[in-house]
């Protein structure tokens, strides 16, 4: 075989053994481990954050309208800019809806309502926290919505000592001075808070609050209440008879008695009852057969009792003056006045605390206060000692009933008030 023939044979035979080896590799080839192939997610696209959007201007505008005493209620709106003519209408629709204008307190509450264009849409006014009104636009003109509060009435207990006057005691406890005058209303025939007041009295009532909400008004009866001096104990127990509300001691006796014990509710007493007494203006010793009151001009004084108007007017020294007749031959005298209640003159009846003039300092007078006397058969009397008749008791035919509404009363305020 030539040499040629054979370097072919031989090629052939190598290219059929690598393609042999090649289909069975497989089988001795070593295990691969498998890939695990993770997805790569790209990130958002940044976004551009949105500019703030300015908030929209209110759809109305609520405006407070401030009071002033004597306001009417188409004044005050002309204040701020509601025409006379729409304020009439608005003040036509909250009469024909029941609203007392005629007075209208600085207290009570008015707010406006407008649009956009400074138009009202709406007027609300709030005479007391028990009532309120709102008065809206409509198209058939102003239509009147009417709310009412009912008060939640609680009694609560209010006890306290006097350490400098009883106003400052009331204070203390955390209560008005409105109170002041009830408890001293209560009493004002048996004890004079001006002359008898003293530190170290106590006192303890119980009295109705009333609230709106949670929010204190103010006050309605005082059912019961004690006043504890350094000699007794001044026991009011409220009762009511004939729609009238009356207070009586523990008893069934009126507390109210025919003279007050004093003319003022609260001042100081400058000079006493006395038959020689250094006189400030005249000079020498005189009698002073009354007790002087200092008070500020102004205040008002109240009659003792109800009398018959017997003069009143200028009266030499005792300057602005007003004489009163009453019952049982008493006569009470009122000097130095700063001027009268107005349509007080002689023949005029008055009623026990009726207002009859006011403290000033006219006549012989060194300064502002109310020179008082009584005179009984002609002759003046110590209106400090004076003993008065007392008022009508409890009526036989009720006086069960009372001392079982007092006993339960005062058991009461002494287990929530002890002195």
């Amino acid at each position: 075989m030539s040499r040629r023939k054979l370097l072919v044979a031989g090629l052939v035979s190598a290219i059929l053994s690598a393609a042999v080896l090649a289909s069975t590799s497989w089988w001795v080839a070593e295990p691969v481990s498998p890939v695990t192939t993770v997805a790569v997610v790209p990130p958002p696209p940044a976004v551009a954050p949105a500019p703030p959007v300015a908030p929209a201007p209110p759809a109305r505008r609520v405006e407070p309208v401030k009071l002033k005493r004597g306001d009417t209620l188409v004044g005050a709106l002309a204040r701020r800019g509601v025409e006379k003519r729409m304020g009439q209408r608005i003040a036509d629709a909250l009469v024909e809806s029941g609203a007392d204008l005629r007075r209208m307190s600085p207290r009570a509450e008015l707010t406006i309502t407008w649009n956009l264009a400074g138009e009202p849409l709406e007027v609300s006014y709030t005479p007391s926290p028990w009532l309120g009104y709102a008065v809206i636009a409509t198209s058939n003109g102003w239509e009147v919505q009417r709310a009412e509060t009912r008060p939640d009435v609680r009694i609560e207990p209010v006890s306290g000592e006097v350490t400098r006057s009883l106003f400052q005691a009331i204070d203390d406890a955390g209560e008005s001075p409105e109170l002041v005058l009830e408890l001293a209303e209560i009493f004002s025939s048996d004890f004079d808070f001006t002359a008898d007041t003293r530190a170290g009295d106590r006192f303890r009532l119980l009295v109705e609050k009333r609230y709106a909400d949670d929010t204190f008004v103010d006050y309605g009866r005082v059912l019961v209440a004690q006043y504890l001096t350094a000699t007794r104990v001044l026991t009011g127990v409220g009762f009511e008879q004939a729609d009238r509300w009356r207070y009586y001691d523990r008893d069934g006796r009126s507390l109210k008695k025919s003279f007050l014990k004093s003319p003022l509710e609260f001042s100081r007493i400058t000079s006493g009852f006395t038959y020689a007494r250094p006189h400030p203006i005249l000079g020498g010793t005189r009698p002073h057969l009354a007790i002087d009151y200092a008070a500020p001009v102004g205040t008002p004084v109240r009659a003792v009792a109800d009398a018959v108007v017997a003069s009143a007017g200028w009266n030499g020294g005792n300057g602005i003056s007003v004489r009163l007749r009453h019952r049982s031959g008493y006569e009470t005298m009122y000097n130095h006045l700063s001027k009268l209640a107005p349509g007080l003159r002689a023949g005029a009846r008055v009623t026990q605390r009726q207002v009859i003039g006011y403290v000033g300092s006219t006549g012989l007078s060194t300064g502002p206060h109310l020179d008082y006397r009584i005179s009984k058969g002609g002759r003046f009397v110590n209106p400090l000692h004076e003993k008065f008749l007392p008022g009508e008791p409890i009526p036989a035919a009720d006086r069960g009933a009372f001392l079982t509404h007092a006993r339960d009363l005062v058991r009461k305020l002494e287990t929530q008030a002890s002195f």
